[in-house]
Parts: structure tokens; sequence; C-alpha cells
């Protein structure tokens, strides 16, 4: 295990900007607007061969007693609880306030050691407003420009001296846990699924949307196989967002997307699969993970009518799209299904890596010919010669065929359904290459028949 550093501070004291410095990249959203992170999210970090994991908090303003804001609280004093060192980020240009004190004596009563970050000092004439953060009584200060990245190098040394050197080398895991990116329209239930299925308050979850703003990456374990659950803000049109705060929440969504293993579609019972879950399921199947679709909130849905509300969400996901994922039912509040869940999205997982042997290939290839004829124009039929799997996740298939000019869509939809029905692949990305073969395998007639297919073209 790495030790943790809980990044914690007063509203847009920039922390977040800080951890993204100190981490080498732009995870964490950062909007000028103050209270943009929520929850506690955790961020990679590395320097002189000390790894360890900074935990950037929301704004802690103890004097703040709204609802949203007493959440935010608990989740920076979690983080401070699990950390092994607290980095106290403060704006300097903007000198000390009573949050400042408050901020201090939490963390003395914690009694973890606390490195003090004198945030936006962004030249040598804003040095001396460091000064002042002395009275804080937590150690001398170190000035740092989250912005501009002057004295980050200080800052990261006196971390890794209060940290120490580990006592061992990481040993590194030959097999990478499979992650799955909870994913869907706002106030669909993610960050309570998230919660369900750790058994603590990991994320924050409020009947407000958009209460989720960063992608939450944690570990579990289950039934001894490790696994990364990411909760993710809130899907919604591009268009809707441009220039707020949600607009940067969406990218890191889409990008908890494309390093996915599997992307759990989350959707409200209530409503039922919607245009814009459709949208969500359509995005995630782009960025090349599986998906299964699960109607939460299942608990809101009238008995009487909760066999045809299923009956018809699997209809409209089977016919709307190409994937055909798996559609479960759940209820983060009573805990329905929630094991039922996880084992098929790690089911999935796992069907996404498996690799067909080619002579099964070939052997399935001949059974779709016999029952249905590959189309012909012209005069001329498609004919498929040989098929091997060339890739796994996804699963990707070379078919060697005598003209990609004869290939039909519907056929080839047919031959990619027909592949998901026998090796149990809904809800898993399958990618069709159609090869030609090459010119000295090839007979007479198929030869002639293409340079006449090429000439007409």
């Amino acid at each position: 295990m790495r030790p943790k550093v809980a990044v914690v501070g007063f509203p847009n004291a920039g922390k977040s900007t800080l951890v993204n410095r100190l981490a080498g990249g732009r995870e964490s959203v950062v909007h000028h607007e103050p209270g943009v992170t929520r929850d506690r999210v955790s961020r990679e970090a590395e320097w002189n061969g000390v790894a360890f994991d900074l935990i950037d908090t929301g704004g802690v303003d103890l004097a703040d007693d709204d609802d949203l804001a007493r959440a935010v609280q608990s989740q920076a004093r979690t983080a401070i609880d699990e950390a092994d060192l607290a980095l106290l980020v403060v704006d300097a240009s903007r000198g000390l306030g009573p949050g400042e004190a408050d901020l201090a004596n939490l963390l003395r009563r914690s009694d973890k050691p606390v490195v003090v970050a004198a945030n936006k000092i962004d030249g040598v004439r804003d040095e001396p407003l460091a000064a002042e953060l002395n009275s804080l009584g937590l150690g001398e200060p170190v000035p740092v420009s989250a912005a501009h990245g002057l004295g980050t190098g200080d800052l990261l040394d006196r971390v890794t001296e209060v940290l120490g050197k580990p006592d061992a080398e990481p040993i590194p895991d030959e097999d990478s846990p499979a992650r799955l990116a909870i994913i869907g329209r706002p106030n669909a239930g993610k960050s309570s699924l998230l919660n369900a299925w750790l058994g603590t308050e990991r994320a924050i979850v409020s009947p407000t949307a958009h209460t989720t703003r960063d992608s939450i990456d944690t570990e579990l374990e289950y039934e001894g196989r490790p696994l990364v659950l990411v909760d993710t803000a809130g899907l919604r049109r591009r268009a809707k967002v441009a220039g707020t705060v949600g607009y940067y929440s969406q990218l890191r969504t889409e990008s908890a997307a494309e390093r996915a293993d599997v992307a759990i579609i989350v959707c409200d019972a209530s409503e039922g699969i919607t245009a814009e879950d459709l949208r969500v399921a359509e995005l995630a199947m782009r960025t090349g993970c599986a998906t299964i679709v699960a109607l939460n909130k299942w608990d809101l849905v009238p008995g009487e009518e909760a066999e045809a509300r299923l009956i018809d969400a699997r209809r409209r996901v089977a016919t709307k799209l190409r994937q055909r994922p798996p559609v479960l039912t759940s209820s983060a509040t009573e805990g329905r299904n929630l094991d039922k869940l996880l084992a098929a999205a790690l089911d999935l997982a796992d069907r996404a890596t498996q690799r067909i042997q080619t002579a099964e290939l070939n052997r399935f290839l001949a059974d779709v010919i016999a029952e249905n004829q590959p189309p012909a124009k012209r005069g001329r039929r498609l004919r498929l010669y040989y098929a091997a799997q060339i890739e796994r996740r996804p699963p990707r298939f070379a078919i060697q065929v005598n003209d990609r000019g004869l290939i039909d869509r519907s056929w080839a939809f047919f031959l990619e359904k027909r592949l998901r029905e026998t090796y149990a692949l809904e809800g898993v990305p399958v990618i069709i290459d159609y090869v030609e073969r090459s010119g000295r395998h090839r007979s007479a007639a198929d030869r002639t028949g293409s340079q006449r297919s090429k000439h007409r073209l």
C-alpha cells in the first residue's frame, strides 16, 4: 500500500490545481467557481523514488452547516483519518481567515504530521505573504504556485521527507484488476451503487443532480478478486454544459470509460430506458469497453408493472444498441441484485478477453454460411475462406474474403449477431475485419471479377 497524503483546505484555495501539478496530469476537475471538488479523489504521485497517493478533497468551511457542505466536511475528515500526512493548502494571496484557523485546529487534533503549502505565490515579490501562515502553528509553510509550478519541487521534497523511504520495493502485479466504470445520466443512482458495494459513504449522495464531479477510483476485492470501481459524473449533451464545471466533469467521465474494461450503464428504472440512456451506452461502446445496463431504483417500480417494464427495457436495448448488452435490475437503497450485477460485470470483463481457437472459429463460419448463404452481386457471390481472432480486449477477428465489395451490410450484421449468440459476447464490443485474399491465393475467376469490379469503380 502506498502512503496517503490528504490535501485539505478552505474552498477555492487551489487544492485540485496543486494536485494536478504534483501528480503530473489534469485528472481533478478545476474551475474558477468555488466548491468544485466534493468527494475525495485519489491520484498517484511519485518523487525521488517515493510513490504515494494524493487524496484531493472538497473545500472545508467548518462554519457552513448546509447539508452538502457537511457531506464535503465528512469526506475530508475521512481522508485525514486514513492519511499518513495532511497537506494544508492556503491561499496566501488572500491571507488568513477564521476558516484556516478552524482547519488548523482540526489537523492538530488529528495527530497527523502536517505540511502547509502557501499557494498562489506567483513570484518572488509574493513570498513575504507566506510568512503570515507561521501563525497557524503547523511548521514553516512552503511557498508554491500551483498555477505556474513554482516551488512544487520544494514542496514534494518536504512531503517525501516526512513520509520517508518505503521499507521495500512494491511487487508489480502481473494481472491488473478489472476496471468497472459506473456511468449514466445525472441522478440515476451511480454514487449510491458505489456506496452500497463498498458498504461505506465513499461518495457523496444527494437528491440534487450533478453532485459528483470527478471520477472516483476505488479499489475493492470481490470474492477474492481485486477490481477497481470508478464512480463518474452524470453525462449530458456537451452543448448543454459548454463553459461550465459540468463540461470538464464530462470529459473525465468519457476518459474513465476509455480506461474501463466494463461500463455499467445506470438508468433510472422509474423512467425506463430513455434516449439519453441509449446515447450514454453508445458513447461507452465507441470507447471499446464492454457494457451492461443496470435498471437502478427498481424499488420505485410498482409490482404490477415490473415484468412489463423489464421486458420493454430489454426489447428497446436489443433493438437500439448494436452490442446488445444484458439488462439487470438493481436497487442501491434496498441492496437488490447488487452481487448479481457485480458478478455479471466481471463475467463480461472476462468474456471480453477470451480467445476463440481458430479451428472452432472456422467451424462456426461454415455453420453460418450453411444457414444463410453470403450475398451475391452481379452474378458473383461473396466467399469467406478463413477466420481467425487477431486481438483481445476487445475481441477482433479477421475473415479472408474474395472481394470486400460484395459484403452486404445486413448479412454482416447477421454474422456479428450469430457470433455474439454463439460465444456469449452480448455486451462485448466485437470488431470484424474483412480482408481480401492476396492475388496468388485467389482463383482466376475471383481475380477476373475483382479486376472488373475495380474497373467499374
